[in-house]
């Protein structure tokens, strides 16, 4: 295994009812913001819950924040965080909005153009305000991780940014706050952890078994509980468990020691900023086709992942290659997400293609391999 450091501060805090916890873990004296996206945390109630187990403390609210959230959008929370002297953040949402905190936490305290945030993917990021999150969709597992996506609508350029100054202190995880998610945005979350686990674990051996069971387990477990949490949407132990694993899909533990890829992200942001389509149905269309193109450089782990995440064990290697790639498509279609451009009305690729070379994502990859042309490979077979 690689020589590596694994360094996460941020406290679950995971049960029914444990918003009440809010109390003991904001200083009493903070100026807190509350950040959220649209209405459902007012109609589920949860926004109450917040707001009465903040107490007495100063406390004002931001709504607005987007499913992709903008830099413009985050620049007004910048505002409010500045002319109100805010110093805690509260996101209550899922990854976007957690997102979207992030940049403003770090925006509200930098000295200089906040684009520059983004454009050094975090590097400039000296100090930020601290955060608190209450989740309300488990997807992105940012809720315990120290990194951000935002996008610029005016150049349609969706922009990663990373800094340990942006770890949430602390996240608050009722399973009990998903029940009220529509069948896509359930669906949703299930892609994203699945993929967010085969870009770290979907590489070249690298001696590392218990990371690589790690992530078996975690990819198993959402193959089980996938179609159950569409089919009972109340069930407390299937959204525990899946709120869990999309946590631990994406908090550094799984990652740490191994080679990363991250591909079929950079392309999938080029489709939501170009086109507006939802992260994970991105990924979805991305992810097999990326599979196959690059079946060659990923033959080892493809064989693993299909014997022991697919359990695929006759024929030869390239018929148990090409079944797990199969099945992993069929699992996407399986909890509501299609897996084509066609399904989202894409009918060119040639735009998604100059973006990624403006972008200069022109060497992705766990080794730097995918090129322009192997992304426009992956696009030809992914319509």
């Amino acid at each position: 295994m690689f020589n590596f450091d694994f360094y996460n501060p941020t406290r679950i805090v995971f049960g029914k009812g444990r918003i009440t916890d809010l109390n003991k873990h904001i200083p009493q004296q903070a100026r807190v913001l509350v950040l959220y996206g649209g209405g459902s945390v007012k109609t589920t109630g949860t926004l109450t819950e917040v707001l009465h187990a903040l107490g007495d403390r100063v406390v004002s609210e931001f709504a607005g924040i987007e499913p992709n959230p903008s830099y413009e959008t985050l620049m007004q929370a910048v505002e409010v965080v500045r002319r109100e002297k805010i110093d805690f953040l509260l996101a209550v949402g899922g990854g976007s909005v957690i997102d979207g905190t992030k940049f403003v936490a770090a925006a509200a305290l930098y000295d200089g153009d906040c684009l520059n945030i983004l454009k050094t993917r975090g590097s400039t990021i000296k100090q930020a305000l601290p955060i608190g999150v209450v989740l309300t969709l488990s997807a992105t597992g940012s809720e315990m991780n120290n990194g951000g996506v935002v996008t610029v609508k005016s150049t349609h350029t969706k922009s990663a940014f990373f800094s340990e100054k942006l770890f949430p202190q602390f996240s608050i995880l009722d399973p009990t706050k998903t029940f009220t998610l529509s069948p896509r945005q359930i669906g949703n979350g299930v892609v994203d952890a699945f993929v967010h686990i085969t870009e770290q674990y979907l590489t070249y051996p690298a001696n590392a078994p218990v990371q690589d069971r790690f992530a078996e387990g975690l990819l198993l477990t959402l193959i089980e509980l996938g179609e159950k949490a569409l089919s009972n949407p109340d069930d407390y132990d299937v959204r525990a468990n899946l709120m869990w694993v999309a946590t631990m899909a994406l908090n550094g533990l799984i990652g740490s020691g191994v080679p990363q890829d991250w591909s079929t992200h950079m392309i999938g942001h080029e489709l939501t900023a170009l086109y507006n389509i939802d992260h994970a149905q991105t990924l979805a269309i991305v992810l097999p086709s990326m599979l196959t193109v690059r079946k060659e450089a990923k033959r080892e782990k493809l064989l693993q992942f299909a014997t022991r995440v697919w359990q695929l064990t006759d024929g030869d290697d390239d018929t148990r290659i090409d079944a797990a790639i199969a099945k992993t498509r069929a699992f996407f279609e399986s909890v509501g997400v299609k897996t084509r451009l066609a399904d989202y009305g894409v009918t060119t690729i040639d735009e998604v293609l100059a973006q990624l070379e403006a972008h200069r994502m022109t060497a992705l990859g766990e080794r730097r391999e995918v090129t322009l042309d192997v992304s426009r490979q992956v696009l030809e077979l992914s319509r």
